[in-house]
């Protein structure tokens, strides 16, 4: 990789500890598509440099062909049609655990509505290979392996069908009515890390994707606008809004136009194609500009202009909190369904806040850290939705605790008896309900309680240290806890094993008060299987408040105190095995107004009644 590009992502908001060394596959995308508008179709060439970086010899190499998902029969038909026929809650009553974009469609799409990637030939060095297609992977079987530390050149020719808008990708989305949402639109090598090869059919869910480099080459109706990934290498030519101001456009002749993108250091393409998209664009920095593209027959025509301002406004709080933005571009593009992140840009449906900034800050946890969602899905979603519940509280500029939300839909999963684990496959959970709460709102609370153990000004350290360390290295869930305990000083693994591997819950409780000589003891019970380290705050009928902290026997270690608690009253750490503990206070108990564990509401504690007692003198 060229020293130009390396001092791009080489920025360093933190020093504490040196980088860790995980070796990376690496790739650079040659593409050329000539779309045709009036069959939905496309061909495609595409010439690919690989590195394989690894200490392991390779004898085959993966592709996924996402859009071969979009036909009848297909695992994500089946398993679609599956989910509605199981129940899950839905507000107070009952209903199918649909995929509400897919449902029962796929099966009832008719031959020039299904999607399909129709490889012709895989060459590898000039020499052709053998393929074998297992739907939406196409394995390639390889006549010379790939030994390590060496390069190879791909070269794919390939047709395709752009799919009746189903899921993520397709056209003609009656939703946003937006002509072509190409994503997941070309065949992607798949990724082989310390783990190996991660050929993961298209079923349900996240992806995951090798970092490089895409020169990508779009022909299409010169009435169409393009947005999406990369940089626009010829501007002059487009147009549309994206050349600088003062200069003359000249499109070449004829019915097309060529649009030819960059995109350096990113593990995906995305982009998407109006004839009525209006192009906004802001320049916030000498060396980052912003765009949005929204189809000029949506009504919502003033949100969508409010949504630059907004983002820019943002803009200094994400990167102090999580991290420097390293691309020189951002867009957000009318299409898709909902939203669906990729790098720098994300395909939504609506100009909301909530999704135009949650979209956004994945390019910090899907884009940056590029972990893999299929195994780890709340590293990304959870993260990502913790920091847009920090974000949106600085936009709103609002005092409320911001992740009330990710606590409530946590202990509404929690108690419905369809929680797993969150180390489950994200294409393997039994339910859609489970797998969204569990990925977005417990993986949020997994951070905001992690803030709870380690305080919050520790916590955000950890995730500027995160950011550093691992950004563009595919962090699994044990980096992350590694990086957390050494900034931390604390060990943390214990709280991964209850937290993600398993589904038990915290209660803690306040089971009784008694005077003695003018002191008052207080006896807190642990009813839940998850060990938390416990702060409980005493008032009194003066108005003056005392804090008392129990570290949890596995921290081997206190948190700082917190800046409400500067005062207060440190005691042995509370062993698991151990129903209850003591706590004292040197005040007589009719002087006591409330006894509190946790007011700060961080402690996902599934039972809140019995966390506080008001005395009525």
């Amino acid at each position: 990789m060229k020293t130009t590009i390396l001092s791009l992502f080489l920025f360093s908001t933190f020093s504490l500890f040196a980088q860790p060394d995980r070796w990376q596959q690496r790739i650079k995308y040659t593409m050329a598509i000539d779309m045709n508008v009036q069959t939905n179709q496309f061909t495609g060439k595409q010439s690919i440099q690989y590195w394989n970086n690894s200490p392991d010899t390779l004898h085959k190499v993966f592709f996924h062909l996402y859009w071969n998902a979009f036909q009848p029969g297909s695992m994500m038909d089946e398993r679609s049609r599956r989910q509605g026929g199981i129940q899950v809650p839905k507000g107070n009553t009952q209903g199918p655990d649909w995929d509400a974009r897919v449902k029962d469609r796929i099966i009832n799409l008719k031959p020039d509505e299904i999607g399909y990637e129709k490889v012709a030939f895989v060459k590898m060095n000039g020499r052709e290979q053998k393929t074998k297609l297992h739907e939406t992977i196409l394995e390639v079987v390889l006549d010379r392996p790939i030994l390590p530390k060496s390069q190879v050149s791909f070269d794919l020719q390939w047709d395709a069908q752009v799919p009746l808008q189903v899921r993520r990708s397709g056209r003609d989305n009656p939703n946003s009515n937006v002509r072509y949402t190409m994503t997941q639109w070309y065949p992607k090598m798949a990724e082989y890390d310390y783990e190996g090869w991660h050929p993961t059919p298209y079923v349900g869910r996240e992806f995951y994707g090798v970092w490089g480099d895409y020169d990508v080459t779009i022909s299409i109706d010169k009435t169409y606008i393009l947005g999406g990934s990369g940089y626009l290498q010829n501007a002059s030519q487009v147009g549309y809004g994206y050349e600088e101001k003062g200069t003359t456009v000249q499109r070449p002749a004829g019915n097309k136009l060529v649009w030819k993108f960059t995109a350096p250091n990113v593990h995906d393409f995305a982009w998407a194609a109006d004839p009525d998209f209006v192009h906004l664009s802001k320049k916030i920095r000498p060396d980052l500009t912003l765009h949005v593209l929204y189809d000029k027959t949506d009504k919502r025509v003033q949100e969508w202009n409010e949504v630059l301002p907004k983002m820019e406004k943002i803009f200094p709080f994400v990167e102090k909190h999580f991290g420097a933005y390293p691309y020189k571009q951002y867009s957000w593009v009318h299409g898709g369904d909902g939203g669906m992140e990729y790098p720098m840009t994300t395909m939504i449906s609506g100009p909301g806040d909530g999704v135009t900034v949650h979209e956004f800050l994945h390019s910090w946890y899907q884009g940056m850290m590029g972990t893999n969602e299929s195994l780890y899905p709340w590293m990304d979603e959870g993260f990502t939705t913790f920091a847009e519940e920090e974000t949106l509280a600085f936009l709103n500029k609002s005092q409320e605790f911001p992740h009330e939300d990710s606590y409530n839909s946590y202990f509404a999963l929690a108690k419905s008896g369809l929680e797993e684990p969150m180390t489950t496959h994200a294409d393997h959970y039994n339910t859609n309900f489970a797998y969204s709460i569990a990925s977005y709102s417990k993986g949020s609370v997994f951070l905001s309680q992690l803030g709870y153990i380690v305080s919050d000004s520790v916590r955000n350290k950890i995730l500027l240290e995160y950011y550093r360390q691992w950004r563009f290295k595919h962090p699994n869930a044990s980096d992350f806890v590694r990086v957390a305990e050494k900034v931390s000083g604390l060990k943390l693994d214990w709280y991964k094993e209850y937290w993600i591997s398993s589904t038990k819950t915290i209660d803690y409780g306040i089971d009784s008060l008694w005077e003695t000589g003018g002191a008052t003891t207080i006896r807190l019970s642990k009813i839940g299987m998850v060990p938390m380290p416990v702060d409980v705050r005493i008032t009194f009928k003066d108005g003056s408040s005392e804090w008392h902290y129990i570290p949890a026997y596995e921290m081997f270690g206190e948190k700082p105190a917190e800046p409400e608690q500067r005062n207060r009253k440190v005691y042995p750490e509370w062993r698991w095995t151990s129903p209850t503990y003591n706590i004292s206070t040197g005040k007589k108990l009719t002087d006591i107004t409330t006894v509190e564990i946790d007011p700060s509401g961080r402690m996902a504690d599934g039972n809140w009644k019995n966390n506080k007692i008001e005395l009525k003198w």
